[in-house]
Order: C-alpha cells, then sequence, then structure tokens
C-alpha cells in the first residue's frame, strides 16, 4: 500500500510538472543564493503529491521543501521535493525531477524519483533492490577512480571552506575524470544507482534532495557515506555516493587527499 501510495504521488506531481513545462509561470527566488529559485509550479506539484499522500495516509508526517514539515504522531514521515532541479525546469532543460522517500522510525524504507521527460521511475525499497521502469538496475564494476565518470553539483551560496567545491571539482578534472553538473541532486544519485556514473559527491544538500536517491544507491549495490566515512544521514550536508569499489579513494579527494 506505501509503495503504491508512492508511486501515485510521484506521478501527481510529475503530472503538473509536465502540464506547466515551458508555459509562462511566476518565478521567485528563496533567501540563499541569488539563484535558488522557486516557481509556482513547485508549489502546485508538492501540492498535488501531499494530497495524495493525505488521502490514504493522513495521519503520516511530511517534511518537503517548500512546505516545511508538518508534524504528525507517526513512525511515517514522507520526504518531499516536488520538483528537483527547478532552475533546470524553469529554463526548459528536463533534467529535473520528483523526489519522494519514505521513513520509518528514522530509517529510510521506500524512495521514487520520477522524471517526467525521460520517462524514468526509479523505485527503491529497503532490502528489496532498485528498479528503473520496473527493471532492476545496479552500479558499476569500475575500479579505478581515474577511469571514473562522476557527478557533482555547486551550493547556491558558496562555502568558503578548505578544499571546497570548487577545488575538488578542479582536482578531478585537472587528471582528466569526467566530472559533469546536471542540477538535480536526486537525478545524480539515481544514475550512480544505474551504473552510468562510477560517483558523485556534493557538499551540501537538504534531506529532500537525497532521502530517496541515496536509499537509491545503497539498494543498487552501491555505497553512501558522509565525508568522513560514516553511514549516510540526509539530515547532514556533504555525501558521497558510489559504486563502493572507488569510495574510498574519491573520499580521499573530497577530503583534500591527492589522487
Amino acid at each position: 500500500m506505501l509503495k503504491e501510495t508512492l508511486i501515485q504521488a510521484a506521478q501527481a506531481g510529475a503530472h503538473v510538472m509536465k502540464t506547466y513545462f515551458e508555459q509562462q509561470f511566476t518565478v521567485a527566488f528563496k533567501n540563499e543564493g541569488m539563484n535558488n529559485l522557486v516557481t509556482e509550479v513547485d508549489t502546485k506539484s508538492e501540492a498535488a503529491i501531499i494530497d495524495v499522500i493525505q488521502q490514504q495516509h493522513p495521519k503520516h508526517a511530511i517534511l518537503s521543501e517548500e512546505l516545511g514539515t508538518l508534524v504528525q504522531d507517526s513512525v511515517y514521515k514522507w520526504i518531499i521535493d516536488p520538483i528537483d532541479g527547478t532552475i533546470n525546469y524553469a529554463n526548459g532543460i528536463p533534467i529535473c525531477c520528483v523526489s519522494i522517500a519514505i521513513e520509518k522510525e528514522g530509517e529510510m524504507i521506500l524512495g521514487a524519483v520520477l522524471n517526467p521527460f525521460m520517462n524514468e521511475l526509479f523505485v527503491a525499497e529497503k532490502g528489496a533492490g532498485a528498479t528503473l521502469n520496473g527493471m532492476k538496475i545496479q552500479v558499476s564494476a569500475n575500479s579505478a577512480l581515474l577511469n571514473s565518470c562522476l557527478v557533482t553539483g555547486f551550493p547556491y551560496a558558496y562555502i568558503d571552506s578548505p578544499n571546497g567545491p570548487i577545488q575538488v571539482f578542479e582536482k578531478l578534472i585537472r587528471k582528466g575524470i569526467p566530472v559533469r553538473r546536471l542540477g538535480s541532486a536526486a537525478i545524480d544519485l539515481c544514475w550512480v544507482a544505474a551504473g552510468r556514473f562510477d560517483g558523485f559527491y556534493e557538499h551540501k544538500l537538504n534531506a529532500w534532495d537525497s532521502a530517496a536517491g541515496f536509499l537509491m544507491v545503497q539498494e543498487a549495490g552501491g555505497k553512501v557515506t558522509d565525508f568522513a566515512g560514516n553511514a549516510y544521514s540526509p539530515y547532514q550536508p556533504h555525501i558521497i555516493a558510489t559504486n563502493g569499489i572507488i569510495h574510498y579513494a574519491l573520499q580521499q579527494v573530497v577530503n583534500g587527499g591527492n589522487l
């Protein structure tokens, strides 16, 4: 029942995204970062998602990017990004998605990421694997960081810290390692899970950015940690997600080491 509701909710948000894509809609700016956008489609997608959830599970708690936290006395919490990749969406770039995860008693148990423009629905269930459009997926078997294809993102408000995102990016590309920047952390993580990328790292994410995607990577046989190598929690900002084989090597670079 939970899984069915999860997919229905993702489809409801995706329908809103497709309806308004490349149409006129209002755009506002959030406080953090000059290009950190929110559109009216974000809020409409969010409302459609939450409506599906509350019709079927009215007592469940919700954490959503635009709404914030809806506190309920429940062991279940839905973590929602109604449009992950809002800048892409606002500019007519079809690399964006709905991302929804379900947490039970502090553990992520289900996740769905739906890109309606590529017709790709990723679903992960704790202990049952990850799928793309119903077909099982798994991480890559690449064994060398130097031969890897990586993906990353940059925070809207740059954090001026030693070995920050620009420094790590430069270090990798100066060695000839291809590092992509797609603009959607949820899609980045799903594409690691599907073996399209060998690894992903980012310095500053929120829970709704990674809650579904990190479960996707784990259930596809990959590894996800914080920068220190600890078990990953979406409630802290740092993430490294890989096929597991190159994980330690990428972790060393992200923490200031050399290739």
